[in-house]
């Protein structure tokens, strides 16, 4: 291990051992209750809430993935993921945070998704707590996978280790830490890695920059690519057989460019649609301490967004112009951040702004892994198997659930060739169809029944599987990212199945007026 290795993990370690402070911090207020454990007690300020939940929500997608396709096949597919994200970000602030804040206080004290479905439509069997807690398990496994990846390929790279080892060695450190502090400390950690984030995704884009030989350079390197630099274009790396980029004489080698068509568009938009149905961000509204800071919240975050998601396209470009044949697989693609930081940062610098990519990578699992714990703990355990638990029994299982949860994602983190982006948005496409729809229509339509959300919900799941496995594969019009369609599915299943069914109970629609009213 040379000096700028060692130099780059002293970094880490500085960082590392401040985030478990932090759990040290919180872990006696939050092992204090179960509702100070999933949701912190309602005491989220403004700057944490906003933070925390878009932190949380990038992972270490913001810093590898979204580069990687960046550096990969050009602007456009980032270009227009990043809109919607941006547009779906503001929206879900702007028009869901206060209702849900303040529904999910009616709603009997809700402190999780399922909690909240469950109670909205006053269940006694609990089936819809059941379905989605199923859902979160599922969905969230994957996307701790995806997390489990980002820190495989982060410690591989950096220290030239086997990446299952590393790998298992990030997913200890995460599991270790969201057990010992839970919402609290997350999300206070949140917010601390939020902030690392932005100044690693903008000192990596300023030096970047400088060292292309200006913005200038950068978009002229990016224009001698084929679609490389179009807003509807796409470029098209030229492979061998082994699935490689050409290169000759170094340059590499792309075919012609594939249009990026209304359809392609519309598709990526829709990331925008998942927002509303993403747990880790909805909790967060669930928990500000006051919805008159709402506001607030939603300009910090929308700000924070919008600056990540330009800072980190651009250096998948910058990436291209510095490294042009570096990089030669879409899975290799995805350590762009890093080849930049460590090949024109001092050390200890880029040692902190690896650490960025660590942060975003723990802000996300640990909120991913204790989502999926309560959904177990607090729903099906205590809600359906043992409801007399105490606090003590539900604080025990969700360490358990944690620990089997974690073994799952190291499973499916195994492959070494997986690529971040496809797996996150998989996963994102699962949450905004199975619980976006149902979110909305819980808050803003009254009819809406438990028929109509169990459908929506199934329907929607369902969706998100047979459009990627079976539909997308066959191209053309219907190479369309699974979140749509399955967000529709689910919509019009709520409506149908709402209406062609009795109607809510006059209790429900009381409840109902009386959150609408600000009673």
């Amino acid at each position: 291990m040379d000096k700028n290795t060692i130099m780059i993990l002293i970094a880490m370690a500085i960082y590392m051992g401040a985030v478990i402070l932090i759990g040290v911090m919180f872990s006696k207020r939050a092992n204090a209750s179960s509702e100070n454990y999933f949701l912190g007690g309602r005491t989220l300020g403004p700057w944490v809430s906003a933070m925390s939940a878009e932190a949380s929500d990038m992972s270490g997608w913001l810093l590898m993935g979204l580069p990687g396709v960046a550096y990969w096949c050009g602007l456009a597919d980032a270009l227009w993921t990043a809109i919607g994200l941006a547009i779906g970000t503001y929206v879900n602030w702007l028009i869901v945070s206060k209702r849900l804040r303040r529904y999910s206080i009616k709603a009997d004290g809700a402190i999780t998704l399922p909690d909240f479905f469950s109670r909205r439509f006053k269940e006694n069997r609990k089936i819809i707590m059941t379905i989605s807690a199923v859902f979160i398990i599922i969905f969230f496994t994957v996307y701790a996978a995806s997390c489990l990846v980002t820190c495989g390929k982060l410690f591989s790279t950096l220290f030239g280790a086997p990446y299952i080892p590393m790998m298992i060695i990030g997913a200890v450190f995460v599991l270790t830490y969201t057990i010992a502090g839970g919402f609290l400390a997350e999300s206070a950690s949140d917010f601390m890695q939020a902030i690392v984030m932005i100044i690693a995704l903008v000192t990596v884009l300023v030096v970047g920059t400088v060292s292309a030989g200006g913005i200038s350079e950068v978009i002229n390197s990016a224009k001698s690519y084929p679609g490389f630099f179009e807003f509807f274009g796409i470029a098209s790396p030229a492979l061998n057989e082994a699935k490689e980029q050409i290169i000759l004489n170094g340059v590499p080698m792309f075919n012609s460019s594939n249009t990026y068509g209304i359809i392609s568009i519309i598709s990526t938009l829709a990331w925008g649609l998942g927002y509303f149905g993403m747990p880790q961000v909805l909790l967060r509204f669930m928990a500000i301490r006051n919805e008159r800071e709402l506001p607030n919240a939603r300009r910090i975050a929308t700000v924070w967004v919008v600056i990540s998601l330009g800072a980190a396209i651009f250096i998948g470009l910058i990436g291209r112009a510095l490294y042009p044949t570096a990089l030669n697989t879409s899975s290799a693609a995805e350590s762009i951040f890093i080849q930049l930081s460590t090949s024109m940062l001092p050390a200890i610098v880029a040692g902190f702004v690896m650490a960025g990519i660590l942060a975003a990578t723990i802000s996300s699992s640990d909120s991913y892994l204790l989502i999926a714990a309560s959904a177990v703990s607090k729903n099906i355990y205590q809600g359906l198997i043992k409801k007399n638990a105490t606090d003590k029994q539900v604080m025990l299982m969700s360490r358990i659930v944690l620990l089997l949860i974690t073994v799952f994602a190291i499973i499916i983190a195994l492959d070494e060739n997986s690529i971040i982006f496809k797996i996150v948005s998989f996963a994102w496409a699962g949450f905004g169809a199975t619980f976006g729809p149902l979110v909305l229509f819980c808050l803003f339509w009254k009819r809406t029944n438990r028929a109509g959300a169990i459908a929506g919900m199934i329907g929607g799941g369902l969706m998100v599987f047979f459009w990627k496995l079976v539909i997308r594969p066959l191209g053309g019009v219907f190479d369309i990212y699974e979140l749509l369609p399955a967000f529709i599915v689910s919509c019009l299943l709520i409506i149908i199945v709402s209406l062609a069914t009795k109607e809510p109970s006059a209790d429900i629609k009381r409840e109902f007026d009386e959150v609408k009213a600000g009673i």
